[in-house]
């Protein structure tokens, strides 16, 4: 694993810190000019967006190692540095993390109280999630892992439903019990490096770490992934926190927060650990399948539209941790693809469960019936959203999919045929949403006269829905920088097996 510079300047560091900038600048703004402050938000999200594509366009499919690295001495004594890079799994997760956030901002009109706390709050998220998915020094990537949680501990607590507070304390809770059992593993894997104390990724993994103290570490840092992940039996607070969430902090959950889990699994545990990540991969998938029927399971049984969407994320993302333990190149290449995904499906719909409750001031199915005579361009994005979500061919989420189940078929039948299952419990409570929401007659006069989707709200939700039909006609933008990152971390495992 090597590190390199295109640039020759810091322009990856810029990308991570021009949302912090851009949350000073507002700071001084007057809270009373509201939509100064809203139009600024956006501008500067919009403009991390754009930054972050050069990355794309200047990454080189064939390197192996990191791009873009950005090296800082930081605490020389103790040999932490900040130290940022990308490659093959890093790179979509930047950009997708940009785009959400862009997304998500857009979506915060309705947000009346607190509007400048709110979006320097959004910008500060931005650059711990950046920081998360770029950090090579594990130190550096702790701390940036650290200030992703704050801002939605607070965006949940302050701007969320009626039971936001108990949300964002059991939001809070276990993620930081989690994030407490990784600090001590990765002071004790740095600290312990024979060539003195070192916290940077590409000089770890040289070093075999000793059987014993690997199995010890590696459920260190699997059990705060899994958390964040969140993997069966450690959801519980993701539907209570979906459900009581802003919208736009419902989709930057879904669509990066529960990614930090997955990417973590992807970027510490099997490269570090790859003896402890042989020997419990069959534990993970099948907690993964468990997660994977479950969560579907529960879907169907819900009578709030966000909190169906919410258990469904449960589901998904078991299909992800079940592609990474597959440890083959179609189940990695499929688990990146799963996140990138679900970050668009999911994050649509709860965009778009949004829009009617702001309308409605309720998600109860029970309420709704009908509304495709009402509101038909809204009933068409939301069948796209849900049809990539369920992964119709054409469409984004079965590229994802497919690669996954056939990764999982390759390291057992078994796990394939319940992963299988998942997804046909998928399509059976997603379909029946959709029908008691959209078709049969009006039963409620409140939606006999709803308000057609505004300009702005198509904005919003447009480049998510595009890119579900351009990533499923020609998926090999996110495969195609991916291949040689995924036989790299093969290669560590020790369970390389030819693409074909």
């Amino acid at each position: 694993m090597t590190a390199t510079n295109t640039f020759g300047a810091p322009v990856l560091s810029l990308l991570i810190f021009l949302p912090l900038l851009g949350a000073v600048g507002i700071s001084f703004i007057n809270r009373r000019n509201v939509g100064v402050i809203r139009y600024a938000t956006l501008g500067v999200t919009l403009v991390t967006f754009l930054w972050s594509l050069q990355f794309y366009f200047n990454f080189d499919w064939n390197n192996q190692g990191m791009q873009f690295v950005d090296r800082l001495v930081w605490l020389p004594s103790l040999g932490v540095q900040y130290l940022v890079g990308i490659d093959g799994i890093s790179l979509p997760m930047v950009v997708l993390t940009t785009l959400l956030t862009a997304v998500a901002v857009g979506a915060s009109w309705p947000v009346e109280t607190r509007v400048k706390e709110y979006m320097i709050l959004m910008l500060v998220l931005e650059t711990g999630m950046l920081g998360v998915f770029t950090a090579i020094d594990l130190f550096a990537f702790f701390v940036f892992w650290e200030a992703a949680l704050v801002p939605m501990y607070f965006l949940i607590g302050v701007w969320g439903g009626p039971r936001r507070v108990y949300a964002s304390v059991k939001f809070i809770l276990y993620t930081m019990a989690g994030s407490s059992l990784m600090l001590i593993a990765i002071l004790a894997l740095g600290l312990s490096h024979a060539g003195g104390p070192t916290f940077d990724l590409l000089e770890l993994v040289r070093q075999p770490v000793p059987p014993g103290t690997q199995a010890l570490l590696f459920w260190a840092f699997a059990l705060a992934f899994a958390v964040k992940v969140p993997l069966f039996p450690l959801h519980t607070w993701l539907p209570d926190a979906h459900v009581e969430a802003p919208t736009a902090g419902s989709i930057i959950l879904a669509g990066v927060l529960l990614k930090m889990g997955t990417y973590g699994l992807m970027r510490f545990n099997l490269p570090l650990f790859p003896d402890a990540s042989r020997q419990f991969a069959p534990l993970f998938a099948i907690l993964a399948i468990i997660g994977i029927i479950y969560g579907a399971w529960v879907a169907f049984a819900q009578r709030d539209v966000k909190s169906l969407v919410a258990f469904s994320s449960v589901s998904h993302m078991g299909f992800i941790v079940l592609g990474i333990f597959a440890l083959n190149a179609q189940g990695l290449n499929g688990a990146v693809m799963y996140m990138v995904n679900h970050g668009l499906s999911t994050g649509a719909l709860f965009l778009l469960v949004g829009y009617i409750y702001e309308r409605r001031h309720t998600r109860e199915l029970s309420a709704f019936g009908g509304i495709w005579a009402t509101m038909p361009l809204y009933a068409v994005l939301f069948l796209i959203a849900m049809l990539s979500s369920v992964g119709l061919p054409g469409l984004n989420g079965f590229v994802g999919e497919f690669l996954t189940v056939l990764g999982a078929f390759r390291a057992n039948p078994i796990w394939a045929a319940f992963a299988a299952l998942g997804l046909i419990l998928g399509a059976v409570y997603l379909f029946t949403m959709f029908q008691r929401v959209f078709f049969g007659p009006i039963t409620d006069t409140h939606n006999e006269h709803l308000e057609p989707l505004n300009l702005r709200e198509i904005l919003v939700a447009a480049p998510l829905l595009i890119l579900m039909f351009v990533l499923g006609i020609y998926p090999n933008l996110v495969l195609g920088p991916l291949q040689t990152t995924v036989a790299q971390v093969l290669q560590m495992v020790g369970t390389a097996v030819a693409l074909r």
